[in-house]
């Protein structure tokens, strides 16, 4: 089978009318952006960041680039996700990048899910205003108490009582509930008992955020940054009644809905790391052509040649990487994509967080600093080899997988 990395003509125009969009219109207001943060309510947005991130949207929008992450939906652009890899990449460069296109986590997979599961009425409350980026969502899966990187334990209490479900438990690091504009979560729960097969146990439900019993309790910080105002928040849910009928497909489909929901998204993050890692490498050189130490250019002192090139000799081994993964995704075969996908978790945010590092390096101390936005960059990036999955849990499939080849064992 001829494996191929390439992109239609049509979709490459494209790709430049949104490369260039990023690089004229959004990284130009980056800065202005994120000092408003500070400015009074850290979890409201500015009357500035609002125009600023709204008029970006509106003109994408006009502009007709807008929800190219509908890589198999009629609503899209009908983009395979190889060439979505590459969109991603570019949105990946700046951190406004894949709003302004309507193309951010979480609320991606919370339209899948709406779109493959939800009924007609969930998907004109919820579906329909994500899609036209009028409101936000979050995704609730992770636990204070359990070890969530093992999705069967989750534990958050789902108990049928006439007409409505009641949740009682605790969820943290449910990204982008801190936003004013999230309406919406989408909630792994477990409805069945010990004795139901393991991975029927659980279940997905939607809850409106401003249901009765809902209490955030404090933003999770990632290396003192609350990431204001998306934020990562852990909520606890007492005695909460949700109508029956928010379930989605029925108790016990939660393992089901979840691989379904991955889908594309599964290596989105991974996509948007490359671009990432481009923004590094073009500062770093920047800086190394244009500061100077013991009467020579940085590029020229000690060993910055060779970091520079290791440097784009790892981002490009690591988009081949991700283009083979997204191959195999658009075969339709999840087992064989499977091994690639976990290869690409772990290595696009450690190239990412290598790339970045070296580049806050040639900054010298102010790389460390709210000067330059590698400081910022890292500690997200960093944030990836958690959010999407430990390394050991990617790396144990990956093993498992190589040593089948070997062995009529179960390993």
């Amino acid at each position: 089978m001829t494996m191929s990395f390439g992109m239609r003509d049509e979709h490459r125009a494209l790709l430049g009318r949104v490369s260039a969009m990023i690089r004229d219109e959004v990284m130009p207001l980056e800065e202005e952006y994120q000092g408003e943060v500070a400015k009074g309510d850290r979890w409201q947005y500015t009357d500035r960041q609002t125009e600023i991130l709204e008029g970006l949207k509106a003109k994408a929008k006009a502009a007709g680039l807008w929800n190219f992450w509908l890589t198999d939906s009629d609503r899209g652009f009908g983009l395979t996700t190889v060439e979505y890899a590459y969109f991603a990449e570019e949105m990946g460069k700046t951190p406004l990048g894949a709003e302004v296109f309507n193309c951010s986590a979480p609320d991606t997979g919370n339209m899948e899910v709406f779109e493959r599961y939800g009924t007609e009425a969930m998907k004109s409350e919820w579906l329909a205003p994500l899609l036209e980026g009028e409101i936000r969502s979050a995704y609730l899966m992770t636990e204070p108490d359990v070890a969530s990187s093992d999705a069967t334990n989750i534990s958050m209490s789902c108990v049928r009582d006439g007409a409505d479900y009641v949740l009682n438990g605790e969820k943290w690091w449910a990204s982008g509930a801190g936003d004013p504009r999230c309406r919406v979560y989408i909630v792994m729960v477990r409805t069945g008992d010990d004795d139901t097969p393991k991975h029927q146990r659980h279940s997905m439900i939607v809850v409106p955020a401003d249901t009765a019993g809902i209490e955030v309790l404090r933003p999770m910080q990632v290396y003192g940054h609350d990431d204001a105002p998306h934020g990562h928040m852990h909520i606890r849910f007492t005695n909460v009644r949700v109508p029956v009928e928010n379930i989605l497909l029925g108790e016990g489909r939660g393992f089901e809905i979840a691989q379904g929901r991955l889908g594309p998204g599964r290596i989105h993050h991974c996509m948007r790391a490359i671009g990432q890692s481009e923004t590094a490498l073009e500062q770093m050189c920047r800086r190394a052509l244009q500061r100077e130490a013991f009467g020579k250019r940085l590029a020229q002192l000690g060993a910055n040649y060779d970091i520079i090139a290791e440097c784009r000799m790892e981002i490009e081994m690591a988009r081949l990487l991700c283009l083979k993964a997204a191959w195999y995704m658009d075969q339709g075969d999840a087992r064989a994509a499977a091994p690639w996908i976990s290869q690409i978790k772990v290595i696009a945010p450690r190239v990412a967080l290598k790339v970045i590092d070296e580049a806050a390096q040639m900054f010298g101390a102010q790389g460390v600093s709210q000067d330059t936005p590698l400081a910022t960059a890292w500690t997200h990036v960093r944030t990836l080899r958690l959010a999407d999955g430990p390394d050991a849990v990617h790396r144990r499939q990956v093993a498992r997988t190589e040593l089948r080849k070997y062995t009529q064992e179960k390993v």
